[in-house]
């Protein structure tokens, strides 16, 4: 019955509601007349009289293009998904409400500089004032709240900036992963898992029973997850993945000296996970003393990705370690307590009412250590389990400290601006029209005395940090002498460098790769670029077809598998072949056996994923690990995972290599929220795919998958390469489109072209837009009445 309802109204649901009014809008909290431009890319241009108007725009644009998607994220971020969602979301909420910021909100705005609290509240207005329109026009109301049944709800300025679960964590997860894998088998399996670096040995800490059952993490996924709903009624629904996990972004600056412009070229990639629509969103911001142009969270003022025409800045996701898993006693006596310095100590209760649907309430609980909010109490054993995190502190809510730095007029300016940032830690690289280039980390780093961060430890008071680290204190880089500067999530400490931040960073293949190329180019164009950002050249395939260059085998497949892998390029291209088994290879075979052959069979059933610069390392260099015989053991498990790859991908695409293509095993598919709840023609209206794509893990053009299905659900989404000075030149993508309206022609219209590797203009100056504006709408003050 549900599903013939929605095929009956989904037309009505995909009206277009986007067309310009011939008459000015009327927006209730706007002092001055102010316009939006839409180009032909989907891009809003707002201009606006002053800079309080131009945030007011900022607002009511987004909700204009993006409501659906903002009230979700604001939902999920309070705890506020039950009061339309119904009563299965009740322990989300509770979730999510466990990481609010609760602290002074007069030291959380001084935190992000001067101004954040007046932009925010004249931002949030903004969006007020269009939630306001479509109560007095309801036809503008976005299909979501149509189709579900319930209504946008007014904002204020707090809610933006005590949200703290929407941002990348880090290291929680590794934690317990390397915790997990010490109970299951020891610390030399887990140094398989992960390779640490700067090189450091790490211990179990004493007391510490690293035991865990493996729903701890249950409460804290929860509230650092995405929503999606089944069709049992609406349910929260939880992938296997979570692509928001897999941090990875590509970021480099090339100085004017090696620049075939004569002017710096910046480029920025992030990679995050795939969905509908896109997670950022770009926008342009014009106003007296204030222009900017870029991409930034939707929910969110400001930009975080571009430039504001005298410095342009790009971002990587930064290595420091920003939270801690403690474990405490509980006394059995009273457990409303927990044992600390020698010491019953009482938990910090907050009841709350979380509001149902129906008009019914929730009564929750919310327990609190000194350190930080209870996500897991253990029966049987008498402990709990708490998080303490840097992005509780005031000044940390995931990017939203960019409304400080996006208005720096040169290096000294933004370098003092990421002194104050927050989280998540980044690396920025930057360059100005002056022909500087440059690279700032940013981010609030915690001073652990005493332990290394990468185990749970012991909440009894012995391991407490001791501050955080001037942000003064973390690297930085002017003018390199190479005359480029180049951020893939690699550990990029200098040597030598006093401070511990972390010891777990992405694998350096992408920065290898790009420091190849940008060394390579001695006269960088806009079109180097582009092809760098899109290269799919696996340095991975490169070292393993070098071991498998000289090798040989008397079983059939095998050998059909070296012979195929011996004429390849190692570019994971999408109509390859080798690239097919190459990928199946190295996911799903390679790995196990390597596992296989080194530890005992419980530590290959703890452990996930072995570390790949550690497998590579020792498959080139045997001797360290495989012991006697070792370059023939390294052979066998080398030949024999190849044959088993060989096996997989002729049940995946028969038996004829010729018609293998990598291509059609991997896919982009960008899922709508309400994918699983609605009709198969409102699915395929909603959802955007699916495309055949090229990458792996490792490549430039990075493209994480599922293993089990080749699903790719983590890359570069967005992209940007700035022509710093020469703007009007500079290009953008926003896969699969600007628009969070399904019926929009910019809700999908960027997706093949980001399946391609194309582009197309950003466009800075006023004459430029002006020539590419497709839809133009006119705000006016609200007439008193």
């Amino acid at each position: 019955m549900r599903a013939q309802l929605l095929g009956a109204v989904a037309a009505a649901l995909f009206a277009y509601q986007g067309a310009a009014s011939a008459a000015p809008i009327e927006a209730a909290g706007l002092a001055q007349p102010a316009r939006i431009q839409v180009d032909k890319w989907g891009v809003p241009h707002l201009y606006a009289a002053d800079q309080k108007d131009l945030f007011f725009l900022q607002g009511f644009n987004a909700a204009r293009d993006r409501l659906a998607q903002i009230d979700l994220w604001r939902r999920r971020g309070l705890g506020r998904l039950a009061s339309v969602f119904g009563p299965a979301y009740i322990e989300q909420d509770r979730a999510a409400r466990l990481f609010l910021y609760r602290g002074d909100m007069a030291a959380e705005w001084l935190a992000y500089g001067e101004g954040a609290q007046a932009i925010t509240e004249r931002f949030v207005a903004g969006i007020n004032a269009y939630i306001e329109l479509t109560e007095r026009q309801p036809e503008l109301l976005p299909f979501e709240f149509r189709e579900l049944g319930y209504k946008p709800e007014k904002w204020a300025a707090e809610d933006v900036v005590r949200i703290r679960s929407h941002g990348l964590t880090r290291n929680l997860l590794q934690e317990f992963e390397r915790a997990y894998v010490v109970c299951h088998a020891d610390l030399k399996a887990d140094e398989i898992r992960s390779k640490l670096s700067p090189a450091w040995k790490t211990r179990v800490p004493q007391g510490l029973d690293p035991c865990f059952p493996e729903n701890a993490l249950d409460v804290f996924m929860m509230a650092t997850e995405n929503v999606r709903f089944t069709r049992e009624a609406l349910r929260p629904s939880r992938a296997a993945l979570n692509p928001d996990q897999m941090e990875g972004s590509n970021a480099w600056v090339v100085a004017p000296a090696r620049s075939a412009t004569g002017r710096p070229i910046l480029a920025s990639d992030p990679h995050r996970g795939y969905a509908a629509p896109s997670l950022r969103y770009i926008v342009h911001l014009s106003a007296p003393g204030l222009e900017a142009i870029g991409g930034g969270e939707p929910a969110l003022p400001g930009i975080s990705i571009g430039h504001n025409g005298k410095i342009a800045f790009g971002l990587t996701i930064f290595g420091i370690d920003q939270e801690d898993l403690y474990v405490y006693e509980i006394n059995p006596a009273n457990r409303m307590q927990y044992k600390y310095r020698g010491k019953w100590e009482n938990f910090r209760i907050v009841k709350e009412n979380v509001p149902v649907q129906g008009g019914r309430t929730a009564s929750v609980e919310l327990r609190f250590t000194r350190h930080g909010p209870v996500i897991f109490e253990e029966p049987g054993k008498d402990r709990a389990l708490a998080v303490r995190t840097s992005w509780s502190q005031p000044g940390t809510a995931p990017y939203f400290g960019s409304i400080d730095y996006m208005k720096a007029q040169n290096f000294e300016q933004f370098r003092a601006a990421m002194a104050r940032w927050g989280a998540p830690a980044e690396n920025q690289v930057y360059a100005d029209t002056g022909g500087n280039i440059g690279w700032v980390a940013g981010g609030i780093a915690p001073q652990r005395p005493n332990w290394d961060g990468l185990m749970p430890v012991p909440g009894d008071g012995r391991h407490e940090w001791s501050g955080f680290l001037d942000g003064a204190k973390l690297p930085w880089v002017l003018n390199p002498k190479q005359g480029w500067f180049a951020s893939a999530n690699e550990m990029n400490l200098p040597a030598g460098y006093p401070y511990k931040l972390g010891f777990e960073w992405a694998n350096s293949a992408r920065m290898q790769r790009i420091s190849e190329v940008l060394a390579g180019t001695p006269r960088a164009t806009l079109d180097d670029m582009q092809r760098l950002q899109n290269d799919v050249v696996s340095l991975h395939a490169r070292r393993l077809l070098a071991l498998l260059k000289s090798m040989n085998s008397s079983n059939m497949k095998t050998q059909s598998a070296l012979r195929l892998l011996a004429g390849w390029n190692a570019e994971v291209s999408a109509n390859s072949p080798a690239a097919a088994l190459f990928e199946v290879w190295w996911s799903r075979h390679l790995g196990n056996a390597f596992k296989a052959a080194l530890l005992p069979p419980a530590a290959v059933r703890a452990m996930g994923v072995p570390d790949t610069t550690l497998m590579l390392e020792t498959l080139e260099k045997p001797a360290a690990r495989f012991g006697l015989n070792s370059t023939s053991n390294r052979d066998q498990i080398l030949l024999n995972s190849l044959a088993s790859a060989w096996s997989d991908m002729e049940r995946l695409q028969g038996p004829d290599p010729a018609k293998w293509k990598w291509g059609a095993l991997q896919f982009s598919y960008f899922m709508h929220p309400l994918s699983q709840v609605v009709d198969d023609a409102t699915r395929a209206k909603i959802d955007v795919g699916p495309f055949g794509r090229g990458g792996g893990a490792s490549t430039v053009n990075q493209s994480s998958y599922h293993p089990a299905n080749f699903w790719h659900v983590h890359g570069p989404s967005f992209r940007i390469i700035l022509d710093v000075g020469g703007w009007d030149n500079s290009l953008a993508m926003n896969t699969p489109g600007q628009s969070g309206d399904p019926a929009s022609p910019h809700y999908r219209d960027l997706a093949p072209k980001w399946a391609a590797g194309q582009y197309f203009p950003l466009l800075w100056s006023r004459k430029a837009v002006d020539a590419a504006t497709e839809q133009t709408i006119e705000l006016v003050p609200q007439k008193r009445k």
